[in-house]
């Protein structure tokens, strides 16, 4: 393992005999130097390459000279919010403060800024006017192009356009950071830096490409705003996607250059084998571990990109439809080095990406063609073309579970339930539930309405169903009894109280209650987020029910774990609105009794238990009762 961090302090970068880092990296999370990490990445991949990093993690955003602490940087600064969007870092769905943050020294809240890169891109400006300023990760990235703004309610320009920023690197950066270091050393100005994928750049006159509507048109009619998306949407692959343009009047135009290239798997072992500390900087060992790296330390990333169509998810607008992985030796190497680390137990915490058992692109054309524009992989049925086969990534598992010294191997990142089926073996499901599960298999089908499945961009619910069989025959061949444990989603676009009633019968019938439930999170740039602001589907153009008002979302998250007392009024109120009072009594397909001196109390429907006549008193018993009085 590597001992050495970057420095964080002048005195550190000068006992290096570096006088001007060539870059300086300001990020919201606290130091963490590990892959998991995506500041890890971008500051060890240019030092790999020569270039000289200083690290300044969470500064003071209320004095000017905390971004200050290494000077001028010869190149640029890299500015980033983390490894989260900062407003989610903080905000809870019902816009309230989170009383932690994983990515700070012992959880502590309050040491970023709310919007931390328009902040600290602003802070440099103060004291360094003219040195080039680089947003990168996923805040600046999803914020890209004008955006709706959930906790403002309202529609933002370009982040370019209120950061005082130059240039975004969005997406997975490697390619595109390494390219606008070599040009700025090369001495090209910044603002003439217009030819680089993955990038975002001001303009004062519109290149050749596709015109989206001006931001003026924007503000002036939503249906534009869905018409927009739709275009940025089509143009989001590294080989089909087009130059889009952004006008802002007489500021000039925000211009969009097609996504970088994916990464070859060569290139995604190179990244992952940079000399990492793999651990948090030793400074905060008074003040707290870092709570994010726990789950992370001791699990491998095998792959980026999905193509798994999840509506409510921005991992397409930021890593890509196309799947990249890493070589085995890679992940097993990683495997070996644990097995010298004096905290590690023996367990894999994970092996995955954003989608476990996606090991290679959906289908051939891909990684020369790029991905279909106008139809998806798995949505709404599995593609004729896609390639459904978990061969590889059962050998890795295999591997990894047998080598000296591992106990475990556990898959926690998830597996996609629709891409099992699409796989005619019954192998990999098999192994799964044999080697890779302890009890319970987290898997997400969101829903259970077919109306609802259509706008999150999840199969309809059979295919949920199918899944289940197919694991309980799993589990039945490894003598093993294991369940799944479903993630929930209300109030996602397109769900009604009907429908939300609709999910709580499902619950009832399951048995017990989700542990997972998560209100729809309007975050930037997802498919979902666009129907909600608008009430538009941009796929089609037709109109969607969104639930917008708190006391509507409260009624359906209150559906989905109505056992909870706290939840009665809530529950009560939602059956009355959807015409569901018939749930309301003490027929075991109720979801609530009712209360004492209702007119449901009077309609009260009679079970098979209280049909059982009950026992008389035995009369010795009341003889009994009788000399006890006397």
């Amino acid at each position: 393992m590597n001992t050495r961090f970057l420095p964080v302090t002048r005195e550190e970068m000068e006992e290096r005999g570096i006088w001007q880092p060539d870059f300086v990296y300001i990020t919201g999370d606290a130091y963490v130097d590990h892959p998991s990490f995506g500041a890890a990445i971008i500051t060890r991949l240019l030092e790999s390459q020569g270039y000289s990093v200083g690290m300044i993690s969470q500064p003071d955003w209320k004095k000017k000279e905390s971004i200050a602490v290494f000077g001028e940087p010869r190149l640029a600064f890299l500015v980033s919010s983390g490894n989260m969007d900062s407003m989610v870092n903080h905000y809870t769905v019902a816009k309230k403060h989170r009383r932690q943050d994983a990515y700070s020294p012992g959880g502590q809240m309050g040491l970023r800024p709310d919007r931390a890169v328009t902040v600290y891109s602003n802070l440099i400006r103060q004291t360094y006017k003219h040195t080039p300023i680089i947003l990168g990760g996923v805040e600046a990235s999803l914020r890209r192009l004008a955006h709706y703004d959930y906790w403002s309610d309202s529609l933002k320009r370009s982040i370019l356009m209120d950061s005082g920023a130059d240039i975004i690197s969005y997406g997975m950066g490697e390619h595109s950071i390494l390219a606008l270091a070599e040009a700025l050393d090369k001495g090209i100005p910044v603002q003439k830096i217009t030819f680089v994928p993955g990038t975002v750049y001001k303009a004062k006159e519109a290149p050749q490409g596709v015109q989206l509507p001006s931001y003026e048109a924007l503000l002036q009619k939503k249906e534009t705003y869905a018409e927009s998306f739709k275009k940025q949407y089509e143009n989001m692959d590294a080989f089909s996607g087009k130059v889009l343009i952004e006008s802002y009047g007489t500021k000039g135009y925000v211009v969009q250059n097609p996504p970088s290239r994916p990464l070859t798997q060569e290139e995604m072992d190179q990244v992952y084998e940079l000399p990492y500390t793999r651990t948090y900087h030793p400074m905060y060992e008074e003040k707290g571990k870092i709570p994010a790296i726990e789950e992370i330390k001791f699990s491998i990333t095998s792959n980026r990109g999905c193509f798994g169509s999840c509506n409510f998810c921005a991992l397409a607008f930021h890593q890509g439809r196309i799947v990249q992985t890493r070589s085995h030796e890679s992940m097993i190497e990683e495997a070996k080095g644990y097995l010298k680390e004096p905290d590690f137990k023996g367990y894999i915490h994970d092996v995955g990406g954003p989608t476990a058992d996606f090991r290679h692109p959906s289908c051939e054309k891909q990684m020369t063609k790029g991905v279909c524009t106008n139809r998806q992989c798995l949505f709404p049925k599995p593609c004729k073309n896609l390639k459904a086969d978990h061969k590889d990534y059962l050998e890795i598992l295999r591997t990894l579970r047998n080598l000296p010294g591992i106990k475990k191997v556990f898959i926690r990142s998830g597996i996609r339930f629709d891409y099992v089926n699409a796989d005619a073996s019954p192998v990999f499901l098999e192994e799964v539930a044999k080697y890779h599960v302890s009890g319970q298999l987290r898997v997400a089908p969101e829903h259970v309405s077919d109306k609802v499945l259509y706008y999150m961009g999840k199969p309809e619910h059979r295919v949920y169903e199918d899944f289940l069989k197919r694991f309980a025959k799993a589990n039945e061949k490894a003598g093993k009894k294991q369940f799944v444990v479903p993630y929930l989603m209300s109030s996602h676009p397109g769900c009604s109280i009907k429908e939300a009633v609709e999910l709580a019968e499902y619950i009832r019938d399951m048995g017990f209650m989700p542990e997972q439930v998560q209100d729809f999170y309007p975050t930037p740039s997802t498919m979902s987020t666009c129907m909600y602001y608008t009430g538009i589907d941009p796929r089609t153009g037709k109109q969607v029910y969104v639930p917008k008002t708190y006391r509507e979302k409260a009624m359906q998250r209150a559906l989905i774990q109505y056992k909870n007392p706290e939840n009665y009024m809530l529950v009560k109120e939602a059956l009355m609105e959807a015409g569901r009072t018939d749930l309301i009594g003490y027929d075991k397909k109720c979801l609530i009794r009712p209360q004492k001196g209702t007119k449901y109390e009077k309609n009260r429907t009679t079970t098979r238990r209280e049909e059982t006549p009950k026992k008389k008193k035995a009369i010795r018993n009341v003889h009994k009762k009788k000399r006890g009085k006397a």
